[in-house]
């Protein structure tokens, strides 16, 4: 008997439960970290689907133009939407009239950065990165824009333009005069039953991935490519567009890349990739706008986050300082039961949206 072989084939059995194990517990953290940015979006896009006319959406955000496009980015860098977040929210402007353009301009520019992230940056990070993060989400979100609307022939709006009232769902022609209690009621249907029917497979499907990805990837993996060449950035790349990372929770992981070795060029390039995409974002972008808007929104972010911390590598040589960070275990903004709440609240949702499609059916 073998005793060398059979003992790597009985740790390697060992081993496999304990993998599924780490997976399945991967993907609870990130289902746990993402809820509640999740129903914070689906009740912004609520809320926008009620209360904010269509038209004024189209008259902003509806025209194929620089202005547009540049609006939506603005809107969304404040806000503090996650890459799963922000999903039901562009979706809801969308709907609402915003074209192809604004839409991505504001999917990328609202998880990237937002008023959490800049503070963690501003404690964590020097004043040059923290300073050139939003540029740089800014520029971003506008070169997608701009790139969805050069490149798409047809936007469709036709197809969207509102017919029906949001509130009643009868005749949008009357304008009709609902109560402000009967139009909250209608958002917060549109948004934890409808939105959520809507997308919710998808965004599971994205989350299951991220964990396996996640758990998948070896841990000193990165280690051994901690230069300021473009091959690091290239990894940080690969490493950002799949995996599902807020802008917040990004942070400290690229103040720490950066204190081993890591240059402020390809952090920036994980600050720019990582929130802005995850596979759940990227399967949600594909089924609701189709492949040609995903492969611009996924090309443009790896463009110019490729560029832009090429640049940012310049600014610092240039100026003849080092990127300075400081790790320090940064403060959870949400309690863990806030966020086991949100999670058991989501959850919920979903199953209430599954079983009421089959009733629908």
């Amino acid at each position: 008997m073998n005793i060398p072989g059979s003992m790597v084939k009985i740790r390697a059995v060992i081993r496999m439960p304990m993998l599924i194990r780490d997976m399945l517990l991967e993907i609870i953290r990130i289902f746990n970290d993402a809820a509640i940015y999740i129903l914070f979006g689906f009740f912004i896009a609520g809320l926008l689907y009620i209360f904010y006319p269509k038209e004024k959406v189209a008259s902003m955000l509806g025209k194929k133009g620089f202005g547009s496009v540049l609006r939506a980015a603005l809107i969304g860098l404040p806000l503090p939407l996650c890459s799963c977040g922000v999903i039901p929210t562009a979706l809801s402007l969308r709907k609402q009239g915003a074209s192809r353009g604004a839409t991505l301009s504001f999917l990328i520019s609202t998880p990237e950065t937002g008023m959490d992230s800049l503070a963690i940056s501003y404690a964590l990070l020097d004043p040059i990165m923290t300073i050139f993060r939003p540029l740089a989400a800014l520029l971003t979100a506008i070169f997608a824009g701009l790139s969805e609307n050069l490149f798409s022939h047809k936007d469709e709006l036709a197809d969207i333009a509102p017919q029906q009232c949001p509130t009643c769902g009868n005749s949008n022609s009357d304008h009709h005069n609902h109560s402000r209690r009967a139009k909250f009621k209608r958002a917060l249907e549109y948004a934890f039953v409808d939105l959520v029917d809507d997308i919710s497979k998808w965004l599971i499907i994205g989350i299951i991935m991220a964990g396996v990805i996640s758990v998948a990837i070896p841990e000193g993996f990165f280690g051994q490519y901690l230069d300021s060449g473009i091959l690091s950035m290239l990894i940080m790349l690969l490493a950002g567009i799949p995996l599902y990372i807020c802008a917040t929770a990004s942070t400290p992981i690229a103040a720490a890349l950066i204190l081993k070795g890591l240059s402020p060029g390809a952090a920036l390039v994980l600050l720019l990739a990582g929130p802005a995409t995850n596979i759940a974002t990227i399967l949600v972008v594909g089924k609701q706008m189709g492949s040609k808007t995903t492969i611009i929104y996924l090309t443009s972010i790896a463009f110019m986050s490729i560029l832009l911390g090429w640049l940012l590598n310049q600014i610092y040589f240039n100026l003849g300082v080092s990127a300075l960070a400081t790790v320090g275990t940064a403060a959870e903004l949400l309690p863990e039961f806030v966020k086991v709440v949100g999670s058991v609240i989501l959850l919920g949702l979903i199953f209430y949206g599954k079983l009421t499609s089959l009733k629908r059916q």
